[in-house]
């Protein structure tokens, strides 16, 4: 059981997904905040997406005589995914648009985080919309792929 468990815990920390938890999906980044957040910005904007804003949260923090670890907001999304979720139900405006957290840690290693599609199903009762949330948590998985990985 123990040598299972190291195994399983070997096998984790190696997984580029780290964490699900609280409703996030945190994956490790192989590039530097900036980089994977124009990465990001660029597939975005190749599969038509809107890119609402870009907030510079370190850079907010600097002007302020504070200091924090790279961090930053990517806000995207697109009308014809987004309306369809609030039609079942228009709470889930308080989540949409979409929103990519793409910041460094303590140990310095880039993490891009983005909502769950599932938390936000069951937070606001979107079973009958259960398509688009597969198509959501599909193409932010590919985007999580392509801002992260090499």
């Amino acid at each position: 059981m123990r040598k299972l468990l190291l195994g399983f815990i070997a096998l984790f920390s190696l997984s580029s997904v780290a964490l699900a938890d609280n409703g996030l999906i945190s994956v490790k980044s192989t590039h530097g905040v900036k980089e994977t957040a124009d990465r990001l910005e660029a597939v975005l904007v190749k599969k038509g997406m809107n890119v609402f804003a870009r907030i510079d949260h370190a850079g907010g923090a600097k002007k302020v005589d504070m200091q924090l670890r790279p961090t930053e907001l990517v806000i995207f999304g697109n009308p014809k995914v987004g309306t369809p979720l609030m039609l079942c139900d228009q709470n889930a405006a308080i989540d949409l648009p979409q929103k990519a957290l793409i910041h460094e840690d303590e140990a310095g290693q880039v993490w891009f985080s983005y909502n769950n599609p599932a938390y936000l199903a069951e937070r606001h009762q979107l079973q009958e919309c259960s398509a688009v949330i597969a198509k959501v948590t599909g193409a932010l998985k590919k985007f999580a792929k392509a801002a992260t990985q090499p």
